[in-house]
């Protein structure tokens, strides 16, 4: 079993800049990617940020350039930094762990932590 715990979010105005942290504990594998989604209020859960243990990193596109997602193994947790932020990224975003792939695929979810860009 994985638990994740995120934490960092809040309220921050456009343009301004916010940190997300989770941390897994549980039995994590090397071969386990982790990362964040988003969901905003009436829409699907969208990928913003995925990173494998050996750092490939993947982004949606509207958040490319603007945030990073890195790794500590050894830590076991994942950030999300967050720049330059835009009202259109209000949502909750939940830290994701992937386990496996295709019809073998399990995600396992943290609770989420809530994100609002407005002034």
């Amino acid at each position: 079993q994985v638990q994740l715990v995120e934490s960092g979010g809040g309220l921050v105005q456009p343009g301004g800049s916010l940190s997300l942290s989770c941390a897994a504990s549980g039995r994590i594998f090397r071969s386990d990617t982790m990362g964040w989604y988003r969901q905003a209020p009436g829409r699907q859960r969208d990928l913003v940020a995925t990173i494998t243990t050996s750092d490939l990193t993947n982004y949606a596109d509207s958040v490319k350039g603007r945030f990073t997602i890195s790794r500590d193994n050894a830590k076991n947790t994942v950030n999300l930094q967050m720049n330059s932020l835009k009202p259109e990224d209000t949502a909750v975003y939940y830290c994701n762990l992937q386990r496996g792939a295709g019809p073998w695929r399990y995600d396992y979810w943290g609770q989420g932590t809530q994100v609002t860009v407005s002034s």
